[in-house]
């Protein structure tokens, strides 16, 4: 369940040292999840926060939702090289988690790779100023 797995995350970074915004739910009601990415993605993008986690069902939906705002770039995460790509290859400042299909092990572990990991520049930049540039010509 996407809660369970975002309460001992946000434990996980803590105890890392790292302050964590919480913006979710903390309820298992049914919950619009677009919010939360939005609001994440506002804060990312608004440079109050560093980097964002964001935690659905799929990670799909919530992706979607944060890559709405301009400048941010989300990636869902599903194994160990995914992680570490959405970083190096598109220097993602979000990255998305499916509970439903990612164990908490896991998650950490590519949160852990995705947030250790550095922008390779090269082409990777080069394809990184088109997308900025369609978020720019977008009417």
């Amino acid at each position: 369940v996407a809660i369970d797995m975002k309460k001992e995350i946000k434990e996980y970074l803590e105890s890392k040292g790292h302050e964590v915004i919480d913006v979710g739910t903390n309820s298992t009601d049914r919950f619009n999840y677009p919010v939360s990415g939005y609001k994440v993605a506002r804060m990312v993008a608004d440079k109050q926060v560093d980097a964002g986690v964001l935690i659905c069902g799929t990670g799909v939906g919530i992706s979607l939702s944060a890559n709405k705002v301009k400048g941010i770039r989300c990636g869902l995460a599903y194994n160990e090289d995914v992680a570490k790509s959405i970083k190096e290859h598109n220097d993602a400042n979000i990255i998305a988690l499916g509970a439903d299909f990612t164990s908490l092990e896991q998650a950490i572990k590519y949160i852990e790779i995705w947030y250790n990991a550095e922008f390779l520049n090269g082409i990777y930049k080069e394809r990184l100023d088109i997308i900025s540039d369609f978020e720019k010509n977008d009417k």
